[in-house]
């Protein structure tokens, strides 16, 4: 750990007096970590009240729940840290991998991701999904992405806060920031770990959120780079176009309007991702320059 980067812990909680009350004092003991900041999104039990055990740990409570990915933005907008790491209240990510993320840090990473292996995922459908979700990313990025969605992250906060106004309130936070780093060229380490047993109720729905996770991922592909998103579709029709005029032109000895619909469809899609292409160029350009201020 360099010496002269000060360490901010932000942990986003709902109702998580319980977790907080092992994770809390295993925070307090490493030294590197500097400031920890717990962020109550609309608790209505013991959270806040937990925290203030601690003289090290600062709250600041949501007036009502606003989203994990808002208490994040809240935590990083009002950390003095230089370096971010981000860990759940549960319980399930272990302090003891943080000294580790940290030295990665000072090596030159930008963002460091614990990741979960198949040992630590929940269910056999949340590992399918996190799989899916891995491979579509990492094709779109064109780089390995061992975790999508872990949220237990070491980040370099001046490069954190560049992205805050593209971060959504709920829980793809970890997406998009992700994603987010690798089209500005930023580097990304990944971390191998293995979490612990949740404490309480788990505050993810998998169907709704998983949804969620797969809109955010072309989302974000549209965002980090259209031509990959937009390319295929437009194949596809041009390739469909060109087949059924092989076809009638064989059969019937004609062109239809449908052949000319789908190949004039195919150019109309490859053009809004050439456009796009520009748009992701200025928004990632105007984004640097505002540093998410």
């Amino acid at each position: 750990m360099e010496s002269n980067k000060s360490v901010s812990c932000i942990i986003p909680a709902k109702n998580e007096a319980a977790g907080l009350t092992g994770l809390l004092p295993r925070l307090v003991a490493i030294e590197d970590v500097s400031e920890i900041i717990v962020v109550d999104d609309g608790s209505t039990d013991d959270t806040v009240e937990v925290c203030k055990r601690f003289d090290k740990v600062r709250v600041i409570s949501h007036p009502y729940s606003q989203g994990n990915g808002s208490a994040i933005k809240t935590g990083a907008r009002n950390a003095t840290g230089e370096i971010f790491v981000f860990l759940d209240a549960d319980g399930q990510h272990n302090p003891d991998y943080i000294p580790s993320m940290l030295e990665k840090i000072s090596a030159g990473y930008d963002l460091v991701v614990g990741s979960r292996g198949s040992e630590s995922q929940a269910s056999l459908g949340r590992l399918a999904g996190n799989s899916l979700y891995n491979a579509l990313a990492s094709w779109m990025v064109g780089h390995k992405i061992e975790d999508l969605t872990s949220g237990f992250r070491a980040v370099r906060a001046d490069k954190f806060r560049e992205f805050i106004y593209l971060l959504p309130n709920g829980f793809s936070y970890p997406t998009t920031s992700t994603m987010a780093f690798f089209r500005s060229g930023y580097s990304v380490y990944y971390l191998p770990m293995k979490v612990e047993k949740r404490v309480g109720k788990s505050h993810i729905n998998l169907l709704r959120d998983g949804i969620r996770f797969l809109l955010i991922i072309f989302k974000i592909g549209t965002l980090y780079s259209p031509l990959k998103m937009f390319t295929p579709i437009s194949f596809f029709f041009f390739s469909v176009g060109v087949g059924y005029y092989l076809y009638t032109y064989m059969m019937f000895n004609r062109f239809t309007n449908m052949s000319a619909l789908l190949l004039i469809t195919s150019v109309l899609v490859f053009l809004i991702g050439l456009v796009s292409e520009q748009v992701t160029l200025l928004l990632y350009s105007e984004g640097k320059n505002t540093k998410g201020s």
